[in-house]
């Protein structure tokens, strides 16, 4: 990861991103739907990773932990013996020991330069990390969480895909947004995942079909948008490679083959 992407990322999180008005963090101002009626949608989405994740293990790896700031996050870890946090920002780390305590190890450091040893991981997870990740050193950063991931352990991440449905009908009508990206993102095309199955098992899933800017628009906030969601869930499930290729967020579980 260049350095100048380093500060970039570590100066939001660091500055204001991880900051809490009214119990709620910048982050989630900027970046989450806080609607009561997406309230439970969300919350499926976030237990969804759990269905990938062991029943028990040691040590399970959180690359940009956060502040784990939603409670779904801590159920993550709750059949490990530590949870390993990784993290640029000093206020994630600091809050997110004020929830593990003495079940949490704690790395306030450049991921790329922590020597973790090799087939460590019972399991590693990456939630919308590898796309802040310059796009030249996002498969070094895949490698090596297969590296340090026990062989057949899963390694999960949310990432998200550039070519939505919403996406393309915005390339027809050459839609641009006026929005100022705060923070550095790309995301490759859903095929630049092949090229880990020499190494790994490699399966996606669908994890949620819109972002939260997209999602406010087209979800009302009333008795009707709680309807549609339950509609978006069930549609997930039945139709799940029609989502993962054409709506926004994905599910990659990779497991490390053995050499």
């Amino acid at each position: 990861m260049s350095k100048n992407l380093i500060k970039e990322v570590s100066k939001f999180y660091n500055k204001s991103g991880w900051k809490i008005k009214n119990n709620i963090t910048t982050d989630a101002n900027l970046f989450e739907d806080l609607r009561e009626n997406s309230e439970n949608y969300i919350k499926h989405c976030r237990l969804r990773i759990n269905k990938y994740i062991p029943k028990k293990g040691k040590d399970i790896l959180d690359f940009a932990s956060g502040p784990i700031q939603y409670k779904e996050y801590l159920s993550y870890s709750k059949n490990f013996k530590f949870r390993h946090c990784v993290d640029f920002s000093k206020d994630a780390i600091r809050l997110a020991k004020k929830k593990l305590k003495s079940s949490g190890k704690y790395y306030h450091k450049n991921f790329f330069k922590i020597k973790f040893k090799k087939n460590f991981f019972d399991c590693s997870i990456s939630l919308h990390t590898i796309y802040h990740i310059h796009k030249n050193d996002q498969k070094k950063a895949i490698i090596k969480l297969l590296d340090i991931t026990k062989i057949n352990s899963p390694v999960i991440v949310v990432y998200s895909n550039p070519d939505t449905l919403i996406n393309k009908f915005k390339n027809i009508i050459r839609y641009q947004s006026n929005k100022k990206q705060k923070i550095y993102f790309f995301c490759h095309s859903i095929d630049w995942w092949q090229q880990f199955e020499d190494i790994a098992d490699v399966k996606l899933y669908p994890w949620r079909s819109f972002s939260s800017q997209h999602q406010k628009i087209i979800f009302p906030n009333n008795v009707l948008g709680r309807f549609m969601f339950r509609v978006i869930i069930y549609c997930e499930e039945k139709f799940s490679k029609f989502f993962i290729n054409n709506f926004q967020y994905y599910l990659i579980v990779l497991k490390k083959k053995s050499s």
